[in-house]
């Protein structure tokens, strides 16, 4: 094992009960072994070599363990390790009943009996609020595996079953991720919890022989942790996860007794941890190169915290009771193979771009303030290092162009990026004067590709064309014939280069093969500096006479659009009833008018819910009148004697006969009226909702105008129009004459102060407070 491996570290938590089996179970002293027993049974006869020890080493082992020691000793110092760029994961594994979830959650009823998950966020918000020098952003998801389907526990969309179309377990270079999962930013230790306390209600459980409160689903929470440093400027950053993993039960049939969709669940269960549990075996060995990760969605997710780039700890949590002990040896092996599997945690370390940019821009700017320096010591002419403005290109292709005209021997040359524009120059007039040559040329001449043996052949037999492809002849009339000169013939002598540029530079003026601008000079074509500024400030002129001329327009339509408000108010206000019965006809009408709407349409809904409720009575007095006469058609039967046909079945008259079906189009009829009348309340309760809503909030915004209108003092009115330091219905009434605490805030300080168990517990019991709301 290298220097950078760690293995995983594995703990057994036992579940306290009554009839601990002593004789079956022990502990070593060191509290890191456990040893199990079991006698060899007699009815199988006198030879029988059936193990009957069994020794485990552990990391720990937690008898007796309460919740404190049992974070303590299991998660303090990943989730610390995970607040430095370590990633971590702990994984609750063991049997159905065995208190995994309790492990892991705790009873959100006891703020003492909490699990891993809050107490874990409890230390990630103190480590935030410690380390003042680092800017700390935490975020959660809540990830279900249910039946090999993936659900977002906290998810905005309503949860059903209907599937994971949208998410799915994806690969990349940095490590596994959900796509489709949502995290949600937590900034405080009750928003966290809030979050927590919302996924566990999404959370699917069922009910069996061994554990009343059964998980059916394996859970994924996972706080995401980044890191930004607030004294050092590098664009370095720490980003880390914790995954805190509560893994559905393994069941034995026989002894849970689960029939239908409970029995399809733990089917998928058992298949899940098989999986899981053949991984564990791969990465174990070291010999195999392949890991069979992809066999279910839990190995697939978890590939990271399986040998990946995470400190992983893993609790087993076993029965201590005698009738347990084969799934108790179940857990131990798994917990065994577990330890054997290795680890390479490294500190995640990220770039941030936008600080990258910003510390680029720093040393640019330092290394040209160097540059400058060293300019001065060696008595260099002041250089300027900045791109080259639109101004300075256009100089240095005249330069160039007069270099080449031989107007100029020299081009002047400061920097690096003249001598790049220089020769980008070059090539860009010698572009320019082959793209006019062909044209020239294209315009006298026909043009005759070589390799196109089509058109060498049609100038052929025009006598365009020698009979060894060459152009021969006058084409025009002007004496001028385009050909190639053959190899016997003697080459020219050599023509220094500033002789050539002589030659070369009248034909090039006669015949126009140069640009327009060619042989002149810069000042003459363009305008000067000079100019260029003037204009410029011309037109900023005009643009800021336009632009005030604008703003006049604009406020001159607005004073006259907005009406003018009455500069006094009545000496003292009227009557609340009058003043509302004003404001519905005026700011408060279309308030009003949704209110009335939704008014008439819960009444209606209602009319209809009463009509179906008395038809459903009607129908129900019609079936008990059919019931008895069907009762006495029975018994009248009975007296006189049964008749029974050859297939053993009761024979009855016309009469009963048509009692029965009559009863059974009543049942029918019943239940399509109760189905209505049912889906009539659901609308009735929301239209009452909606009713209740639009009462309260034009009550509430009536309390604003009636309170800004007629009771607010005249100091304080002018700091409430448009254009003060207060909007107007910002601040309640009560708030703007007396700014002490409401009652929420002394609420809020009173249930610091008074709470049963301790100050810290406030943010755990706000959030299971804000939970059962939601839920009732």
């Amino acid at each position: 094992m290298s220097a950078k491996e760690r293995k995983v570290h594995a703990f057994v938590r036992v579940k306290p009960t009554a009839n601990f089996p002593q004789d079956m179970i022990k502990y070593g002293p060191d509290n890191k072994s456990i040893d199990i027993y079991i006698g060899r049974d007699v009815k199988k006869g006198v030879i029988n070599n059936k193990q009957t020890d069994w020794s485990f080493k552990l990391d720990g082992v937690l008898h007796n363990a309460s919740q404190d020691s049992v974070y303590d000793a299991v998660a303090r110092d990943l989730v610390s390790q995970a607040l430095d760029g370590y990633n971590g994961t702990i994984m609750c594994y063991g049997q159905t009943g065995a208190g995994k979830t309790y492990t892991m959650t705790g009873a959100t009823e006891n703020y003492k009996h909490r699990g891993i998950i809050p107490r874990a966020i409890q230390q990630v918000f103190r480590a935030v609020e410690e380390r003042i020098d680092q800017s700390i952003t935490v975020r959660m998801s809540y990830l279900e595996i249910y039946n090999e389907t993936l659900f977002d526990l906290l998810s905005n969309m309503p949860h059903d079953m209907s599937g994971d179309t949208h998410m799915a377990v994806v690969e990349y270079p940095q490590g596994v991720f959900v796509k489709g999962l949502s995290m949600h930013p937590a900034s405080h230790e009750e928003d966290a919890l809030n979050l927590l306390f919302e996924g566990e209600t999404n959370r699917i459980i069922g009910e069996h022989t061994l554990n009343k409160n059964s998980s059916r689903s394996h859970c994924i929470f996972t706080i995401y942790i980044e890191s930004h440093s607030r004294i050092l400027s590098d664009a370095k950053y720490t980003a880390s996860k914790i995954n805190l993993v509560d893994l559905a039960g393994s069941e034995r049939l026989g002894k849970t007794g689960s029939e239908g969709q409970v029995l399809k669940e733990a089917t998928y269960i058992n298949k899940s941890l098989s999986f899981l549990e053949q991984a564990i075996i791969a990465l174990a060995d070291r010999k195999r190169d392949h890991v069979p990760f992809r066999q279910s969605k839990l190995t697939h997710a978890l590939k990271d915290s399986l040998g990946g780039n995470c400190n992983t700890v893993l609790v087993a949590n076993i029965y201590g009771e005698a009738a347990q002990i084969e799934e108790t040896l179940s857990s131990l092996r798994f917990a065994t193979r577990m330890k054997w599997v290795t680890t390479e945690p490294a500190i995640n370390e990220k770039y941030d771009p936008e600080r990258m940019v910003k510390n680029l821009e720093k040393e640019i700017i330092l290394l040209k303030q160097e540059l400058a320096m060293h300019d001065s010591l060696v008595n260099r002419s002041l250089v300027n290092y900045d791109p080259l403005n639109e101004i300075q290109i256009a100089e240095i292709n005249s330069q160039v162009r007069r270099y080449l005209e031989g107007a100029t021997d020299d081009i002047d040359i400061m920097n690096i990026r003249q001598i790049q524009e220089v020769f980008k120059q070059f090539k860009v007039i010698l572009s320019q004067q082959e793209q006019e040559v062909e044209a020239r040329l294209r315009n006298k001449y026909t043009l005759i590709d070589k390799s196109d043996f089509a058109a060498i052949t049609a100038a052929q037999k025009a006598g365009l064309v020698d009979a060894e492809g060459h152009l021969v002849g006058e084409v025009d009339g002007q004496g001028f014939g385009i050909g190639v000169v053959p190899l016997s013939k003697p080459g020219g002598k050599k023509v220094k280069a500033r002789k050539a540029k002589e030659q070369l530079s009248p034909t090039t003026r006669k015949e126009g093969l140069g640009s327009p601008v060619l042989g002149k000079d810069l000042d003459s074509v363009s305008p000067s500096r000079s100019q260029l500024v003037s204009s410029t400030k011309d037109l900023d002129v005009k643009e800021g006479l336009l632009r005030e001329q604008d703003a006049a327009s604009i406020e001159t339509h607005r004073s006259e659009s907005v009406p003018k408000e009455e500069s006094h108010r009545p000496s003292s206000p009227p009557s609340k009833l009058v003043a509302f019965e004003e404001f519905k006809n005026e700011r408060g009408s279309e308030i009003n008018r949704i209110f009335k709407e939704n008014k008439a349409i819960l009444s209606d809904r209602k009319k209809k819910a009463s009509e179906i409720t008395q038809r459903l009575n009607l129908i129900k007095q019609e079936m008990d009148i059919t019931k008895e006469a069907l009762g006495a058609q029975k018994k009248e039967r009975e007296e006189q004697g049964e008749y029974v046909n050859e297939e053993g079945q009761i024979i009855i008259d016309e009469e009963e006969f048509l009692l029965v079906m009559k009863l059974k189009d009543l049942k029918k009829q019943y239940r399509s009226d109760f189905d209505e009348l049912r889906d009539l309340k659901a609308e009735v309760q929301y239209c009452q909702h909606l009713v209740d809503q639009c009462r309260n909030r034009l009550i509430s915004e009536f309390e604003i105008w009636y309170n800004e209108s007629f009771l607010i003092p005249e100091d304080v009115q002018e700091a409430i129009k448009p254009g003060g330091n207060i909007r107007p219905g910002m601040i309640p009434m009560n708030r703007v004459l007396c700014l002490d605490e409401d009652e929420q805030e002394r609420f809020d300080r009173l249930q610091g102060e008074v709470l049963p168990a301790c100050p810290d517990s406030t943010s755990f019991y706000n959030a299971k407070m804000k939970t059962d709301q939601k839920v009732a």
